[in-house]
């Protein structure tokens, strides 16, 4: 193990070795990354409960944190917090367009991700549990994805759960992706209707550059522009800062050279860095796979009901007068053309897509019949979590206690300091009586 410092934080590594298939413990194993998280000031306090973090996504590796920013400065107050790199994330072993071919082809591809869902990372927790904190009960932390994984942490392994906190992340027990895609696209419409009466040159400044992308579709390091990859440039507006960002964006777009006016390189970078899932690719390839439960296949459920909200279809509003709307958290076929870290994955996305065998990720007598402690955040209009989804889950969670607000966008836990972690610690206490 190897430690070291951070402004009041002490850091220690951790690597374990996990097998893919949990039910194949005998079979071919994978290794799984996660960074231990303590104040300096009680690096050797042995009498600290652990708390596992698990980041949202899928696809994402656990945040690194320089100090004791945002809410882990509260976490370790009394914890020993450990950042979990999620299967085929971070430093754990990767999944991504330069590893995946190593599997074989695409089918060999799809069989092997499709061990990378919440009930093989809860699996792989469960494991590090009994190897790290000594089988003793732990509390859990989940954001977005890693909330969904909570829940099914609840259903699968609650003995393992000292008291669980969901911040964003309350999923549809029994929803198809389409359920979750036909809620979805009337809230994005309604944040891309905020952003454009807060930034009402916006408008125009989305035509122009959606009318040139249509024209020229230009490239930007191998990234083709488009205007729906300019569309999904939306996914900023579940932030709590992510309005401002965009129209920071968008108010440099154009640039007079030689031959007229064109988009500048800044901007085409600007864009490509923003929407490339080089950094992230599971969370393309398997973003509708974690909604997968029993016979009925995904098949590529945003983009199938996005055709049910023809206000989003770009060459329509500018053939029309109407904006050009944003979309936000829905992955489609065509990212896996624009995007040179995807375009090898396509026909691998496509089986996972088509796959009709996923086993149930919820319990629902199980959760009707919880006893551990929970509490969650649900953010009132949550840009990338159904609030009606999520309320329906809690009131299905015995003894779940919710925390509605409108204070936060999706990323509350991180843009509110310590605050949404201290009142989710008081509710699942019984600290705080709302």
């Amino acid at each position: 193990m190897n430690s070291y410092r951070r402004p009041g934080l002490v850091l220690t590594d951790h690597r374990f070795t996990v097998p893919l298939d949990h039910g194949d413990p005998g079979g071919e194993t994978i290794e799984i990354y996660a960074r231990e998280a303590v104040a300096a000031s009680r690096a050797g306090d042995g009498t600290l409960p652990w708390l596992l973090y698990l980041e949202g996504g899928p696809g994402f590796g656990a945040r690194r944190f320089i100090g004791t920013e945002a809410w882990i400065g509260r976490a370790v107050r009394e914890f020993r917090v450990l950042l979990l790199d999620q299967r085929g994330t971070g430093l754990s072993t990767p999944a991504n367009r330069q590893t995946l071919p190593l599997r074989g082809g695409p089918r060999e591809q799809a069989a092997y991700l499709a061990h990378f869902r919440a009930d093989s990372i809860v699996r792989d927790c469960e494991l590090v549990r009994h190897r790290l904190a000594g089988g003793k009960p732990w509390t859990v932390l989940g954001q977005s994805f890693g909330g969904f994984c909570a829940v099914h942490y609840l259903s699968a392994a609650p003995e393992g759960l000292e008291e669980v906190l969901i911040t964003g992340g309350l999923p549809s027990l029994d929803g198809h992706a389409d359920d979750v895609y036909r809620a979805a696209y009337p809230r994005i419409e309604r944040k891309v209707a905020a952003h454009y009466a807060r930034y009402p040159q916006d408008v125009a400044r989305a035509r122009a550059i959606t009318a040139y992308l249509a024209e020229h579709r230009p490239e930007s390091a191998g990234y083709r522009l488009t205007p729906e990859s300019f569309q999904s440039l939306g996914i900023m507006l579940g932030g709590a800062d992510g309005s401002h960002q965009l129209h920071h964006l968008l108010e440099n777009a154009f640039v007079t050279g030689p031959h007229g006016t064109e988009l500048s390189d800044a901007f085409q970078e600007a864009v490509r860095t923003a929407n490339s899932f080089a950094g992230h690719p599971l969370y393309a390839v398997m973003h509708e796979a974690i909604y997968g439960q029993g016979d009925r296949p995904t098949a590529w459920s945003a983009e199938r009901i996005r055709a049910e909200f023809p206000q989003f279809d770009a060459a329509a509003a500018l053939a029309g007068e109407g904006p050009v709307l944003f979309t936000g958290e829905s992955v489609h076929p065509w990212h896996f053309e624009v995007d040179p870290a995807l375009r090898p994955l396509r026909e691998t996305a496509g089986l996972l897509a088509a796959r009709t065998d996923w086993p149930a990720l919820y319990d629902m007598e199980r959760l009707a019949a919880n006893d551990v402690p929970v509490a969650a955040a649900v953010y009132h209009d949550d840009m990338y979590v159904d609030t009606g989804h999520a309320l329906r889950t809690a009131a299905s969670i015995r003894g779940l206690r919710t925390w509605v607000t409108s204070e936060f966008e999706h990323d509350g836990l991180r843009a509110s300091g310590p605050r949404v972690l201290d009142r989710l610690l008081g509710l699942v206490r019984g600290e705080s009586d709302r």
